[in-house]
């Protein structure tokens, strides 16, 4: 089942980051960063263990630009169509708020090129989305791919 994220889902959402982060397969994010953008979180909750097993947020950039952040799906659970729910439930809410340009920074994108995002130049995108990666463990040596989607 699919539903925004509450105070409670925080540190499930953090240690499921974890999982990818420690491999270098997703950027991690401290608590503090999930506690500030919870919002922007939509959460896939097992039915029968009502156990959060995937993540996905949508995070406004610009009056017309967001990013889809923070996709992730438990190793038990990947294979059953949770991550293309979220992403497809990001798309929706990037719809309803009348986003033109959906961008990503990942290192899957045959996964994203299933919902039609393609590769673009970083340099494309806006200087204030970069303002997270001063932080990063891979600054200024980024390997993740931009990938952008108009809706």
């Amino acid at each position: 089942m699919i539903r925004k994220a509450v105070l409670d889902d925080v540190k499930s959402i953090h240690s499921l980051l974890q999982i990818y982060a420690s491999k270098g397969e997703l950027l991690g994010r401290p608590l503090s960063k999930l506690y500030e953008d919870l919002r922007d979180f939509w959460i896939f909750e097992d039915p029968e263990t009502k156990k959060l097993v995937g993540c996905c947020a949508l995070q406004f950039c610009w009056e017309d630009l967001a990013e889809i952040r923070s996709l992730a799906v438990h190793p038990d659970y990947t294979g059953k169509g949770i991550g293309t729910a979220l992403t497809d439930r990001a798309i929706q809410e990037a719809v309803y708020f009348k986003i033109k340009d959906l961008f990503t920074l990942t290192y899957r994108t045959g996964f994203f090129k299933r919902f039609d995002f393609d590769v673009v130049d970083k340099n494309l995108l806006p200087l204030k989305i970069w303002a997270d990666c001063i932080t990063c463990v891979n600054f200024p040596n980024c390997d993740e791919t931009a990938m952008m989607k108009k809706l």
